[in-house]
């Protein structure tokens, strides 16, 4: 379907009914599978065959959704998880082993972070941070010869800065390795990384693509475009033998969907990371809206944000849409339809009055979650980070004032007249 729009894609791609089949996806609730014969079963085992094994490892709900997905991103398959970090996870799993390295952008999601710094650390993965803005040079300076991918997120959350994804993926691409970007806050509908260098595309389904605050998930999308055989010292995982799987070879037997086949056989097989039929239903659902969702999520943070500037009580107003931001440009380039609906600012006075803002809301929702129907607000300093004084909050980036507002579906008059009168009670 790649020659029909997004719009088109959300709806169409993935689940096709025969005649007579029911138009909505059905949920294929169940763990197992019949089989006719001993030799069928032994062909899926053996991956000569298609067909499911068991839901653990794949399920036919979830691979409607999966085609669909990959379509939008214009991939040559996805594969769904059970959480956003559980995608990242894999996604790394899958080329990394103890004695590795990666290089990531510094401005990603904070529990990305603590996963590659500290978790991975501990599996024996080190990884190298960059700034976004590095050039191709610096990025190249970080590769070691141990180094197994490039990783970075196209809006980072919260920090809202943009990855120049192309600067990225022509570092990458000189070292001989593939560029992992995280999609959450643009979805398929505003930035298709695949077109600018990316190799593979992970999302938090959690956010804009469930975009209801139902289920936690994520997913692993596969552009088919990096070539693994040219560096297959690197890679040995995908271009050698698998004697867990009879000697198959990822590269030779599954050509250009080599890294989502053995994500999928091999380490959702192990780790047990994949979600019900039943979210996965759910999930499809939300995906048929998304363009719609995200274009309007988009439009109302951007006129909040810009109503934001003008207020005298507000120090300062994060948007990458914004002409102000230093990422305008490359919003601009990378995002021309819209950024996303999260927005950042800092309250003039700091903690206090920020947490008074907050308390005076009416319309949003104070919560530890983004990207929801609803516009959702949350300070900080009065949660995440808690534990730090002021001092310790200037030093990590996040002032004592700063406030991260999700900009929901309402019309944005009203998400403005709540900012309105809640300013005007601090």
């Amino acid at each position: 379907m790649s020659e029909h729009s997004i719009d088109t894609i959300a709806l169409h791609a993935g689940y096709q009914p025969g005649n007579s089949e029911p138009r909505a996806l059905p949920i294929y609730q169940s763990t197992t599978y019949h089989y006719s014969s001993v030799d069928e079963v032994a062909g899926l085992f053996d991956l000569s065959v298609e067909g499911h094994m068991y839901s653990r490892i794949s399920n036919p709900t979830c691979a409607f959704v999966e085609d669909k997905i990959a379509a939008m991103e214009g991939g040559v398959g996805a594969l769904l998880t059970s959480s956003g970090q559980a995608a990242t996870l894999v996604s790394v799993l899958n080329l990394c082993s103890a004695g590795d390295h990666l290089v990531s952008s510094a401005t990603i999601y904070g529990g990305t972070v603590n996963l590659l710094a500290v978790t991975l650390k501990r599996f024996g993965i080190e990884t190298t941070f960059v700034s976004p803005r590095a050039t191709v040079e610096e990025i190249r300076a970080a590769v070691k010869p141990n180094t197994k991918l490039v990783f970075g997120e196209t809006v980072a959350n919260p920090a809202l800065a943009v990855l120049d994804i192309e600067t990225f993926a022509t570092a990458a691409h000189a070292e001989g390795l593939p560029l992992i970007i995280d999609n959450t806050f643009p979805t398929p509908v505003l930035c298709r990384p695949f077109e600018w260098g990316a190799d593979i595309i992970v999302h938090s389904t959690t956010k804009y693509m469930d975009g209801h605050a139902m289920f936690v998930g994520g997913v692993v999308v596969d552009s088919g475009n990096f070539d693994w055989s040219a560096h297959a010292d690197k890679f040995p995982g995908l271009t050698e033998p698998d004697e867990s799987y009879h000697g198959v070879t990822y590269t030779r037997d599954f050509g250009n969907a080599a890294f989502i086949t053995k994500a999928r056989v091999q380490l959702i097989r192990d780790l047990g990371v994949y979600p019900p039929a039943v979210q996965a239903f759910a999930l499809n659902q939300s995906l048929e809206s998304l363009a719609v969702r995200v274009a309007r999520h988009a439009e109302n943070a951007q006129r909040v944000a810009e109503w934001l500037e003008g207020q005298d009580k507000i120090a300062s107003v994060n948007y990458p849409g914004l002409a102000s931001s230093p990422d305008h440009d490359l919003a601009q380039k990378y995002l021309p339809k819209g950024v996303c609906g999260v927005i950042s600012f800092v309250v003039d006075g700091g903690r206090d009055r920020a947490a008074k803002l907050l308390d005076s809301l009416k319309l949003a929702s104070i919560e530890v979650h983004v990207a929801d129907s609803r516009t959702c607000v949350l300070h900080p300093a009065s949660s995440t980070h808690r534990q730090l004084t002021d001092e310790q909050l200037v030093a990590c980036g996040v002032e004592p004032g700063l406030v991260r507002f999700s900009c929901g579906l309402e019309d944005a008059d009203d998400i403005i007249a709540d900012l309105e009168q809640a300013l005007a009670q601090i």
